[in-house]
């Protein structure tokens, strides 16, 4: 003869998949785990409580639930108990271990786990984005980007990208080389403040780039760091931003955490911060 599938009542404060997690897993330990999950989401009234039980109980069905709210927790226990229906919590005892170990109360907001996992991926698609349209890679990336970066070479253009990707923010950036002309897209960026420039005095641009060439095995003397290549290239770069109108930060004395700061407190004001 065969078993009805048993029947779950998923009841959260939030949209119940941690609960509804564990109820498959659970039941995937019991004849190839068939169950009939009913999600009740977004649940912050008793009365939705008392529809829940009343229908848990008529189709001998079982609640399993994650309420934070204490006073829901007990009621819907209470009330389970009232109708004979078995009611599990599966978040409360974590939550009461916690409270216990870490010595203070959980901050009772419903869906928390969610918004963690929003973030989490929003910083991993951000991180693919500043990669993807690193150096002027691919100009069709600026139009999609929260902020675009210009400056020279050795500006801190690529570390700046994937520090502010792990702030949730889609950067890309672009290279300013005087026999490259910089690519149609990057003026046709109508959001005003979108773009930033990032400036640096030609000694310390020139101390960097002479360390670069060593790193590198090559002679300090090559024209890419010499002093006269600098100042064409900084006095390029200084035309197009001019051009384009776009706020310019010094990174001569900044480390990239500084510089960044500056331009997260700029797209705060701007009401563009991720």
């Amino acid at each position: 003869m065969d078993r009805p599938t048993p029947i779950v009542y998923i009841v959260s404060d939030s949209v119940g998949e941690t609960a509804e997690f564990v109820v498959r897993a659970a039941a995937s330990q019991f004849d190839g785990g068939h169950v009939e999950v009913r999600r009740v989401a977004h649940v912050h009234e008793r009365t939705v409580i008392d529809e829940t039980v009343q229908s848990a109980r008529e189709e001998r069905a079982m609640i399993a639930f994650t309420l934070v709210i204490p006073e829901l927790r007990e009621y819907l226990l209470r009330s389970a108990e009232a109708a004979g229906v078995r009611a599990v919590d599966i978040m409360g005892p974590m939550l009461d271990a916690f409270e216990a170990v870490v010595g203070q109360p959980p901050r009772r907001q419903a869906g928390l786990v969610r918004q963690l996992d929003e973030d989490y991926f929003r910083r991993v698609e951000a991180i693919e984005f500043a990669v993807k349209y690193d150096d002027g890679r691919d100009p069709r990336g600026l139009a999609r980007a929260d902020v675009v970066l210009i400056g020279v070479s050795r500006t801190s253009k690529t570390p700046l990208s994937m520090y502010l990707a792990h702030k949730r923010i889609k950067v890309a950036n672009v290279p300013l080389v005087p026999e490259v002309a910089p690519p149609d897209e990057l003026f046709q960026i109508k959001d005003e403040g979108k773009i930033i420039g990032l400036s640096i005095r030609p000694d310390k641009l020139n101390a960097i780039r002479q360390e670069r060439l060593k790193t590198l095995g090559l002679t300090a003397q090559a024209s890419y760091a010499s002093y006269e290549r600098i100042l064409q290239e900084l006095e390029y770069a200084e035309s197009i931003m001019a051009r384009l109108r776009c706020p310019v930060i010094d990174v001569s004395d900044k480390a990239v955490e500084e510089t960044a700061g500056v331009i997260l407190d700029y797209l705060a004001r701007r009401g563009k911060r991720a």
